[in-house]
């Protein structure tokens, strides 16, 4: 369609629509809402990936507090590793000011480790935003300048292998990071084989910790309720 400005001949085309497509569960935010008031169409759909898509685009939306549980459960991990199945990935992390990034349920040198590791490893870049207005102008600007492709959603959720899985179970335990977790898989295969094995095979590899051996035994009828999910 197009218009004719009233003081001249010249035809004026009409402004570009811009839609992006969000995520259902983003209905319980304010953020549609900020971008429909800015002029972007929002389109609300299942999605797979990410909470926020428009053409090569694809961005994460998180609140301080949902950041920092996502990081203990490790579910970011393998939202990380979706997101990078689009050109271009983004986590957006929502809340600065209002409260502190490194206060909480984790440990401010763990959260900083993580936050490296979004940037040098999994290669996602970060942007901090005060509050739902203020995710709403970065995403508005972002698609303002991107052409308005109709973004894919062939992208698809990734299960974490048994051997992730176990892992991540593993990475739960007093002073166990992944290369010792990876280490107690490769030689007893199973969580049940790890808490009925001996302290000395043991020690092989965890040493003399007696941290561990101590959250082993206190906690093998729950581990035993593991095994039976890892025959299924």
């Amino acid at each position: 369609m197009t218009f004719f400005d009233i003081f001249s001949n010249k035809r004026l085309k009409e402004p570009r629509k811009i839609n992006i497509l969000v995520d259902h569960r983003e209905k319980n935010s304010l953020v549609p809402s900020h971008l429909a008031s800015q002029g972007i169409g929002v389109r609300f759909q299942q999605l797979n990936v990410a909470d926020y898509l428009f053409g090569n685009i694809a961005i994460e939306r998180k609140t301080i507090n949902d950041l920092k549980s996502s990081i203990i459960s490790k579910r970011i991990n393998a939202q990380l590793l979706e997101l990078k199945q689009y050109p271009k990935p983004l986590l957006l992390v929502e809340g600065i000011g209002n409260e502190d990034l490194y206060e909480g349920i984790i440990n401010e040198n763990a959260l900083r480790g993580f936050l490296l590791s979004v940037a040098l490893e999994y290669q996602v870049p970060i942007i901090f935003t005060q509050d739902e207005e203020d995710s709403a102008r970065y995403i508005a600007i972002l698609a303002k300048k991107k052409e308005n492709k109709h973004p894919s959603l062939r992208a698809s959720k990734i299960t974490p292998t048994e051997e992730q899985r176990l892992q991540y179970i593993l990475e739960g335990f007093p002073r166990i990071g992944p290369k010792t977790a990876k280490k107690l898989l490769a030689k007893f295969k199973t969580i049940k084989n790890i808490v009925n094995a001996s302290e000395e095979d043991l020690q092989e590899i965890l040493g003399k910790n007696e941290e561990i051996f101590s959250y082993l035994i206190k906690h093998e009828a729950s581990f035993d309720d593991m095994d039976g999910q890892e025959d299924t």
